[in-house]
C-alpha cells in the first residue's frame, strides 16, 4: 500500500494554502472539539514562523499561512507528521509524565518570553509586578472569587490554573500530549517558576543587565518518553522536521536546503509505501535510485538526469541519515556509498557570455522599454541589474535583493553594500562593491536617490517577505536574458559572473582584489587576514574596460 499524504489544498475565500485532514473514525467522538496548535517553522521572511491554532471536528482544517507551493508542501507534511501524535496521544489516553519532561516543558515557557522580549524588556516595574502576582498564585491567593468551600491544595491548583493555565495548554498543544491531572499540577507548578525566572531575567534586562542568566540553564531538551525506550527509528518525514529544528537553532542550512531534503524525503516514502526510519535498507535506497532513472520529468518531458538524483536525491538522503545517525536515531546510514556515476557534459563552450553577447544584453537593457503592465521595479531591474552584474560579477539574486540604504557614498567613491541582511548570500558575508565609475557616469546613484526607501528591484508582500518576490524577480530577468542569448550552454544569470573573471585577468586586476569584489574564498589563511581596502578596489576597477553601448 503506497504513502497516501495529504496535498495543499486552495480555498476560495484566502489565496493561503490550506491543510484538510479527516479524523479518524475511532477518534471523532474523542476529538471533537478539543484543540491542536500547528507550529510552522521560519522559511525565510516571505513565510516566517507561525504557530496556528484550530478546533477539531470531523475534519481538521488549518491555514498554512504561505502562497509557495513548495513552502506549503513543506508545512503540510509537518501538519500530518503532527496530527499523528495528536491522534495517538488522545487514542492512548493522558500521560503521566517524567519530573525531567516537565522541567523541560516549563523551559519551553521560560524561553518564550526571556528569549523573545529581551531586546525590548519594557520597564523593569512591570516585571516586578509580574514577580509578585506569580508568587501570590503560588501560595493560592491569585484569582480565586467565591471559591471559599476549596481546600487549601485545591485553592492553591485553582490559583495556577487561572494565572498559568493558558501557557500550560498552549506548550502542551504544540507537542500534541494529553497528560493526566497529577501531572499537569506539577506542571503548573513548574511553569509558574519558569516565569517568575523570566521576568526576574527580563527585570535584570529593563534596568541594563544583559549579562547570561544563571536560570537558563536549568531546563533539560525536551524528550519523548518514546524516545527514551526506543531510541532508533521515527518517521522519515520526522528526521527531516528534526534535523531543521537543529539547523534552525544553530543558524545553519538554508531554507531551500530543507525544502529540497523535505521533497526527497516525501518521495521516497512514497515510494516505499511507509514512513518508519527503522525499515530501511540499503536495497531500499538502490531500489528508489532505479525508480527515480525511470521517471520523467514533467516540466520538460525528458527523463530525470542523473546529476539531478545524485546532487539531490542520493545526497539529501545521506546527508539526513548522517544526521539521524549522529544523533541515535538510526544505527546506519543505508544511504552510505549509494551513488550514481554522473558523465561530465561536454563543453561546447566558455560558460561566460562572449562580446557580443554581453553587448546585445547591455544594448537591450539600457534600451528597455517597460511594458504596459509591467511593475516598475520589475522594469528597473532588467533596466540595472545586467549592468551591475558586468561590472561586479555578482550574482543575480545578491544585485536583486539591493536596498537603496546598501548605496552610499564613501569620500569620492560609491559603495553598494551585499549583505544576507538584504535576503540571502552564499557564504554569508556581507562586502562592500566599488560601483565601476560607468555605472556613476550612466546615472545609477541618481536612480538610487530617486527611489523610495527598501528594495530598489523587488516588493515584498504584504507581511514583509521576501523571498517569494525575489525568487520572481530572478525568472523574470532570467527570461528577459534568455531572449536575447537563446544558446542553452551558457547560463542567463550566471554568465556575467564567469565573464567578469575572464575580463579581470584579460587585464590583470589583482587576484585578491577580484576575488574580494565576487565574494569567492582567498586561497591561503594569510590572504583571509585583513580587510579589502575600497581604495584599492577602485584603483584595480578602473583597468576593467567599459562596455560601449549606443545611448551610453
Amino acid at each position: 500500500m503506497v504513502l497516501r499524504m495529504t496535498r495543499p489544498a486552495k480555498r476560495p475565500d484566502s489565496t493561503f494554502l490550506i491543510f484538510r485532514k479527516r479524523v479518524p473514525a475511532d477518534l471523532q467522538q474523542k476529538a471533537r472539539g478539543r484543540t491542536v496548535t500547528f507550529q510552522f517553522p521560519e522559511a525565510g521572511e516571505a513565510n516566517p514562523a507561525v504557530a496556528v491554532t484550530v478546533t477539531m471536528g470531523d475534519f481538521v482544517k488549518v491555514s498554512l499561512r504561505t502562497r509557495e507551493p513548495s513552502v506549503a508542501k513543506a508545512r503540510a507534511g509537518m501538519a500530518e507528521a503532527h496530527l499523528q501524535q495528536v491522534w495517538e496521544a488522545i487514542r492512548s489516553g493522558p500521560k503521566r509524565l517524567t519530573q525531567k519532561q516537565i522541567v523541560a516543558l516549563s523551559g519551553e515557557i521560560y524561553r518564550a518570553f526571556a528569549e523573545t522580549l529581551e531586546d525590548d524588556p519594557g520597564a523593569a516595574a512591570m516585571w516586578q509586578k509580574v514577580i509578585a502576582d506569580n508568587d501570590a498564585a503560588q501560595r493560592g491567593a491569585f484569582a480565586n472569587p467565591l471559591r471559599i468551600n476549596l481546600s487549601d491544595e485545591d485553592k492553591r491548583i485553582a490559583s495556577l490554573e487561572a494565572r498559568f493555565g493558558a501557557f500550560v495548554d498552549t506548550v502542551l498543544r504544540k507537542k500534541g500530549l494529553v497528560i493526566d491531572d497529577a501531572s499537569r499540577a506539577i506542571l503548573l507548578r513548574e511553569s509558574g517558576i519558569a516565569l517568575s525566572d523570566a521576568a526576574k531575567k527580563l527585570k535584570r534586562n529593563a534596568e541594563g543587565d544583559y549579562r547570561p542568566a544563571p536560570e537558563a540553564g536549568r531546563f533539560p531538551a525536551w524528550e519523548p518518553a518514546e524516545a527514551a525506550k526506543r531510541p532508533l527509528g521515527g518517521t522519515l518525514t520526522g528526521l527531516v522536521d528534526d534535523w531543521w529544528a537543529e539547523q534552525q537553532r544553530a543558524d545553519g542550512a538554508k531554507v531551500s536546503t530543507y525544502e529540497s531534503y523535505s521533497s526527497t524525503m516525501r518521495k521516497f516514502a512514497a515510494f516505499l509505501g511507509h514512513d518508519d526510519a527503522s525499515q530501511v535498507t540499503t536495497e531500499n535506497v538502490i531500489a528508489f535510485k532505479d525508480h527515480r532513472l525511470k521517471q520523467i520529468n514533467p516540466r520538460t518531458g525528458r527523463p530525470i538526469s542523473a546529476k539531478t538524483i545524485k546532487d539531490n536525491d542520493l545526497s539529501g538522503l545521506r546527508s539526513i541519515f548522517n544526521w539521524a545517525v549522529d544523533n541515535r536515531r538510526m544505527a546506519t546510514n543505508p544511504a552510505a556509498g549509494v551513488t550514481i556515476k554522473v558523465r561530465k557534459k561536454p563543453k561546447l563552450r566558455g560558460k561566460g557570455f562572449t562580446d557580443a553577447e554581453a553587448r546585445a544584453i547591455l544594448t537591450a537593457a539600457w534600451n528597455y522599454q517597460p511594458g504596459p503592465r509591467e511593475f516598475a521595479k520589475t522594469a528597473a531591474a532588467k533596466r540595472w541589474v545586467p549592468w551591475l552584474c558586468a561590472y561586479s560579477g555578482a550574482r543575480v539574486g545578491e544585485i536583486i535583493q539591493l536596498r537603496k540604504e546598501d548605496i552610499r557614498k564613501e569620500g569620492d567613491l560609491w559603495v553598494l553594500t551585499i549583505t544576507p541582511e538584504a535576503n540571502t548570500q552564499k557564504g554569508r558575508e556581507a562586502r562592500d562593491v566599488v560601483l565601476h565609475p560607468h555605472l556613476v557616469e550612466l546615472g545609477f546613484p541618481e536612480f538610487v536617490a530617486n527611489s523610495a526607501p527598501g528594495y530598489l528591484f523587488l516588493t515584498p508582500t504584504p507581511g514583509g517577505g521576501v523571498r517569494g518576490p525575489w525568487e520572481a524577480a530572478k525568472n523574470r530577468l532570467q527570461e528577459f536574458v534568455r531572449t536575447i542569448v537563446p544558446d542553452p550552454n551558457v547560463a542567463p544569470n550566471h554568465g556575467w559572473r564567469h565573464r567578469f573573471k575572464t575580463e579581470c585577468r584579460r587585464v590583470r586586476i589583482d587576484r585578491e582584489v577580484r576575488d574580494a569584489i565576487q565574494g569567492h574564498a582567498p586561497r591561503t589563511e594569510g590572504e583571509g587576514y585583513g580587510e579589502m581596502p575600497l581604495e584599492a578596489q577602485a584603483e584595480e576597477l578602473r583597468k576593467f574596460p567599459r562596455y560601449k553601448v549606443d545611448g551610453t
